[in-house]
């Protein structure tokens, strides 16, 4: 049995796609009503999730590449990604689903005093849509979108900016994501970083990253965090 990690800190920040919520369904709705609209064929869900994780205009570029055999250039993804946002913005939170334990993880969390964030390369415009839909978004003190910082994961900038926001310094702060994104990112940035099996990462196991733990469940992140001079936490 794998020992789940354990941290003092006094935040925690989570990305949001394949972290908290299984927003797949929707991600491959959109997608697969742009290619319609273009008179191409739809993409299988699990073709679509092997695609998510680095914003819209990536998982447009590749499902265009995937569709047609070839990646629009600059100009016409500018054109089509508006287009895929309308359809996103439509079917959002339509068949979303939380991932197991996520209410009591955040309740716990809460209820132990510390600060939460959410840190995502989603478009920032349908964070918190997504979040409230999902009956959530009471939980977080931030939200760092993807249009937020001046890069996206995995540049270290959407984590920094979140342990500004939270008025944390970043070592103080764990990030738990579900990709090499989320891991890089928190590398980079200087915050420990632990991995959930459930998530997208592209396609690739996340067991073979570089991170400070991969803990199994959501319920597990509860169990693997403490405030300084709590004995409520983690062993």
């Amino acid at each position: 049995m794998t020992r789940v990690p354990s941290f003092e800190v006094d935040a925690v920040a989570f990305d949001l796609d394949g972290t908290l919520l299984d927003t797949v369904h929707d991600l491959a709705a959109a997608v697969n009503l742009l290619l319609a609209e273009l008179g191409h064929p739809p993409l299988h869900t699990v073709t679509v999730r092997d695609l998510v994780g680095k914003g819209m205009a990536s998982l447009v570029r590749k499902a265009m590449l995937r569709a047609r055999g070839r990646a629009p250039d600059d100009a016409e993804l500018a054109a089509l990604l508006p287009r895929y946002q309308g359809h996103y913005e439509n079917v959002l939170g339509r068949e979303t689903e939380a991932f197991p334990g996520l209410l009591d993880m955040l309740v716990r969390l809460r209820d132990q005093g510390f600060r939460m964030a959410v840190v995502t390369n989603k478009a920032t415009r349908f964070v918190r849509p997504h979040l409230d839909k999902a009956g959530i978004l009471k939980f977080f003190d931030a939200i760092v979108g993807g249009d937020d910082a001046h890069a996206k994961k995995p540049d270290p900038a959407p984590i920094v900016m979140a342990a500004q926001r939270l008025g944390v310094p970043v070592s103080r702060m764990l990030m738990v994501g579900d990709s090499i994104n989320d891991a890089q990112a928190a590398r980079a940035a200087g915050c420990p970083v632990v991995l959930l099996p459930h998530g997208y990462n592209e396609g690739e196991p996340v067991h073979v990253l570089d991170c400070d733990g991969i803990v199994p469940s959501l319920a597990a992140v509860a169990d693997c965090v403490r405030r300084a001079g709590s004995t409520v936490g983690a062993a």
